[in-house]
């Protein structure tokens, strides 16, 4: 990936791929598939400012497995590869190992 730095509180995620079944092994089309709402964090900002000026560090670091909800971030293509930008608060959490 480029380098490239989210400023402030936001995050760069890579969307996991979601299941090409369902439970009962019914193979599911691209088209009816919905988006994945779990990802990984690719790289993250310096962190937000509080009321007193310092920059509070994210909770998120690259390469956490996350979270979001579904009609978080905003989709952008870098080096032909694409990513989602969204704030630190879009997370719903990490998932653990």
């Amino acid at each position: 990936m480029t380098k490239f730095r989210p400023l402030h509180d936001r995050v760069v995620v890579r969307r996991l791929e979601g299941e090409q079944k369902t439970a009962g092994g019914i193979i599911i089309p691209d088209t009816a598939k919905e988006k994945p709402m779990e990802g990984e964090v690719v790289a993250v900002g310096a962190g937000a400012r509080n009321e007193q000026g310092q920059v509070v560090a994210l909770d998120v670091k690259a390469g956490d497995r996350i979270l979001f909800g579904k009609w978080s971030g905003t989709e952008v293509k870098i080096d032909g590869e694409e990513l989602l930008i969204m704030k630190e608060s879009d997370i719903l959490g990490i998932v653990a190992a």
